[in-house]
């Protein structure tokens, strides 16, 4: 008995939670906008574009559109279905992580650790000494050196003893 009761309260809380969730869930005309761009050329997501909404006609109607689809039920992914079926996958403010989109989520980390490591290899090779540097200082002819003190002995240039 005492775990027929235990069973029936988890569920109840469980079901409870999971109806506070969908609550918790509905889309709102914020969350979206901030998920989708304004296409009146103001390069900003339908929240923080610039201009006021009575001059922004794209803006005004996109608002529209979210307000009737969120009156109509529609879930907030079903929303933005909808948008980029209008105005194409350039309306989200944020690409899809699929397809060719990927690309633009794994370029940026791929450019960072491929440039870090020619940053590395170029360090290193500018820290190690080269050996041209070292063998770029000959040893002078010990034939010329004599020929070249001697010449300074004559000349009276050379070292007084």
């Amino acid at each position: 008995m005492r775990f027929r009761s235990t069973t029936t309260l988890l569920f109840a809380v469980l079901l409870t939670a999971t109806a506070t969730r969908a609550d918790d869930a509905r889309p709102t005309v914020e969350s979206i906008s901030e998920r989708v761009m304004c296409i009146c050329g103001c390069v900003a997501t339908l929240n923080h574009c610039p201009h006021p909404e009575s001059e922004c006609s794209m803006r005004a109607e996109m608002t529209k559109l979210i307000k009737t689809q969120i009156a109509g039920g529609k879930t907030e992914e079903a929303i933005l279905q909808d948008f980029v079926e209008r105005y194409g996958v350039k309306v989200l403010a944020a690409p899809p992580g699929k397809g060719f989109n990927l690309a633009a989520w794994v370029l940026p980390g791929l450019g960072l650790i491929l440039g870090l490591a020619c940053v590395m290899v170029i360090v290193r090779r500018w820290r190690q000494p080269s050996a041209v540097t070292a063998s770029a200082t000959p040893r002078p002819d010990p034939k010329v050196l004599a020929a070249v003190e001697e010449e300074m002995k004559r000349s009276g240039l050379g070292i007084r003893d």
